[in-house]
């Protein structure tokens, strides 16, 4: 039994009968419906802005191209394109309730835009909701459209929204990293492999190596935004064009990257592309990626700074709040922490992606809302998750400047930097003998007579142990 609605209605029909919908709601029965029947997530598609205006863009693409071939007439239009325009202004979006994890491929979706645009358009035309006879959700509102193309055509176009901010957010992290890898340009620290001591770097080179890793995640997500601007419209049912002018794809096409600024094109071949989850499997993928190495910086920090006493404390990280409800003046790394959560949760969402575009059959994906929805969290929460890194913690990290000179005279990785000088079995005694007694590396070359002290020094120059070609290329361009 379907529960009755509250307050005032008025009535509505679709196949299975009536329906009484709040009078004042611009959703109709087919959303209602759809919200009974998909109690899901409690999250609705007005969570998306950028879906909701997307799928906003379509409708008034559509009613323009339907314009240009004489099968709408000029007030519907009209009324059509204004009430698109209000939602892709921000208004109604509260009116797209239904779930965002849906049966039948996102059918309810769509007909909740168009729904909405109806009845808006019904009040611009001064009428009342509802009364369809004017204007009609299906008949002009969806006219020369199906879900098959609507759809996953929205979904493209709110992906690339969110990806654009996405990537603002990741060129201010990078930033950060690049300012601090500047700053930190002159401080000279021990490297490590498998976590023991390596070779000498300097912590500027080790910031450096996060900013260029977030460059070259940019230009892969880049790569993968370009993918979903090739788009379905016009393909209707399955990809056919059935009740589709045979000019409305391209004309339909025309006026969407016009709306938009999005420069989006027709498929090659509107069958495949409406069964093919290429483009989401990709950018899923790459979102991992993102997250994946967005993690391991975290990682990373949180390791460098881990202390203040009994760790590495090579760096120290902004401390935001108390770290402990019952361990005084206690620290915690929780901006990484919550960094490292959003990319579990994102290569999460990537297996969810993978499962649900390998599900599909035949002529159709039934479970894209799936897609959407996991794509669009991990889109939103690695935004947040960038900026919340630059702007909480990398711009305040400070360097253990006379703590990291320390370890390295202490370190017995200086050794490497003899090798060419004293031979591989020589600088290994050393080492090992710096290990056993607690000697420096330093003192025991020199008390060795292996070195002199102005050839050891030069050997040991921060410039020649961190960036030796560098130091001899410009020894050479001198």
């Amino acid at each position: 039994m379907s529960a009755s609605v509250p307050g005032p209605t008025r009535s509505e029909h679709d196949l299975l009968g009536d329906r009484d919908v709040p009078a004042a709601a611009y959703y109709g029965v087919h959303t209602l419906r759809a919200v009974e029947n998909f109690p899901i997530t409690g999250t609705p598609i007005s969570a998306y802005p950028d879906l909701v205006t997307a799928l906003a863009a379509v409708k008034q693409a559509a009613a323009l191209a339907n314009r240009d071939l004489g099968l709408l007439d000029g007030p519907k239009v009209d009324a059509i394109v204004g009430a698109c325009e209000e939602i892709r202004a921000g208004r109604w979006h509260d009116q797209f309730v239904v779930d965002v994890i849906q049966g039948g491929a996102g059918t309810s979706t769509n007909m909740n835009a168009n729904e909405v645009v109806a009845n808006r358009a019904l009040e611009l035309l001064g009428h009342d909701k509802g009364d369809y006879k004017h204007l009609h959700p299906l008949e002009d509102v969806n006219a020369g459209q199906s879900t098959n193309d609507v759809y996953p055509t929205a979904v493209r176009l709110a992906l690339q929204l969110a990806a654009v901010r996405l990537l603002e957010a990741m060129e201010v992290l990078r930033e950060a990293f690049a300012a601090k890898a500047l700053e930190f340009a002159d401080v000279l620290k021990m490297g490590r492999t498998q976590l023991q001591d390596a070779v000498p770097m300097t912590l500027g080179q080790e910031f450096a190596a996060y900013a260029v890793m977030l460059d070259e995640d940019r230009a892969r997500l880049a790569e993968a935004c370009a993918l979903l601007r090739e788009i379905n419209l016009g393909g209707t049912a399955i990809g056919t064009g059935l009740n589709a002018h045979p000019a409305y794809p391209e004309l339909a096409c025309r006026h969407l990257g016009s709306l938009t600024g999005i420069p989006v094109t027709v498929a090659g071949d509107l069958v495949e592309a409406t069964q093919d989850m290429g483009a989401f499997v990709q950018l899923s993928g790459v979102l991992k990626r993102i997250a994946v190495k967005l993690s391991k910086t975290c990682n990373d920090l949180r390791l460098l700074s881990c202390g203040p006493r009994a760790g590495l404390a090579e760096i120290n990280l902004p401390p935001v709040q108390a770290g402990s409800s019952i361990m005084p003046g206690k620290v915690n790394p929780v901006i990484p922490e919550v960094v490292n959560q959003i990319a579990f949760e994102v290569i999460g969402n990537d297996v969810t992606v993978t499962f649900a575009a390998e599900g599909g059959q035949l002529q159709l994906n039934a479970f894209e809302p799936v897609i959407a929805h996991s794509l669009l969290k991990s889109l939103t929460h690695l935004r947040a998750g960038c900026l919340t890194l630059a702007e909480r913690c990398v711009t305040g990290i400070t360097a253990n400047r006379e703590h990291l000179a320390h370890l390295v005279a202490r370190s017995i990785g200086l050794a490497t930097a003899l090798n060419p000088h004293i031979g591989y079995e020589q600088a290994t005694a050393v080492a090992q003998e710096a290990l056993t007694t607690g000697a420096s590396v330093h003192d025991l070359v020199l008390a060795k007579g292996l070195l002199t002290q102005e050839r050891l020094q030069e050997i040991l120059h921060p410039d020649n142990l961190a960036r030796p070609h560098g130091r001899a290329a410009a020894a050479v361009d001198a």
